[in-house]
């Protein structure tokens, strides 16, 4: 599916190429050595190769400051070539993410981060979708699995997956509940769900007594266990056997999220050359 998506913008690239003369161009900034990190901003790369955008990396050392983080976000939203900027997270802790997010065009912002995205994804008035959410949303079109009048669960509340996840699946008319640490009698929670969406961070959270027969399960999650293989959120193994739809890790939401940040980078391009 990713695949598909991608394939078609490189289709659009094209074009867009032949016509107007103009390639997209997506610049990462990644600061400091984090090894996940750096395994996500190669992914971008070669997606941007693949698709036909130009792509800027700027690697900065983990001692860069507060300032000449913004000065360069400054610099990369005046610059014309660059129709998307994508900051990548977490960054060392004496940086205000917050702060950095905010200093982002949002006309620029494929993420969807911040606040003014955040407040038209609200509104069902958008123009980016964060990438994660919006390619589970791909995902369950594709596969013609209905959201309207569905009980939908989504354990996590960040504001990168948890929030917007939920109000994407509040516009398809899905009902939506919202788990977190705090939320009381969590399994039954999980248990009434007709499409439960994991996004807590922890190895195999989610168990076979947490599911409803027939469920559509979406594993957002990203781990390692205890031999360091990657993993998801939910305990994959005990689980599918129950499911109607279940997604793998790896490969199965993430190749989406780099599908649609491609997709977004994309849309960009067209929202700054029609200003």
């Amino acid at each position: 599916m990713s695949a598909e998506v991608k394939a078609n913008v490189k289709k659009l690239t094209d074009e867009l190429k032949e016509t107007h003369g103009i390639t997209p161009g997506l610049a990462v900034v990644i600061v400091g050595d984090d090894p996940a990190s750096r395994v996500y901003v190669n992914n971008k790369k070669k997606a941007c190769e693949a698709v036909g955008f130009i792509s800027e990396e700027y690697a900065l050392p983990a001692e860069t400051t507060q300032e000449e983080l913004l000065s360069l976000v400054d610099t990369l939203n005046n610059k014309e070539s660059i129709n998307g900027i994508l900051v990548q997270l977490p960054l060392p802790k004496h940086l205000d993410d917050k702060a950095v997010i905010e200093a982002i065009s949002p006309l620029k912002d494929v993420d969807a981060f911040h606040a003014v995205n955040v407040g038209k994804i609200m509104l069902g008035e958008y123009d980016f979708l964060p990438c994660t959410p919006a390619g589970v949303m791909e995902m369950l079109r594709s596969y013609e699995i209905p959201v309207e009048g569905r009980e939908c669960v989504v354990i996590g509340r960040s504001n990168i997956v948890g929030k917007p996840m939920s109000m994407l699946l509040l516009h398809e008319n899905g009902t939506v509940t919202i788990c977190h640490s705090r939320t009381k009698n969590l399994a039954e929670v999980c248990k009434r769900a007709d499409i439960l969406v994991a996004a807590v961070g922890i190895p195999g959270f989610v168990k076979a007594d947490m599911v409803k027969d027939g469920a559509v399960v979406i594993d957002v999650g990203m781990d390692r266990d205890e031999n360091g293989k990657l993993c998801g959120d939910v305990d994959f193994e005990n689980v599918k056997d129950k499911c109607s739809y279940i997604t793998p890790v790896p490969g199965g939401v993430g190749p989406m999220t780099i599908a649609t940040l491609m997709k977004n980078t994309l849309a960009a391009e067209n929202i700054n050359r029609i200003l």
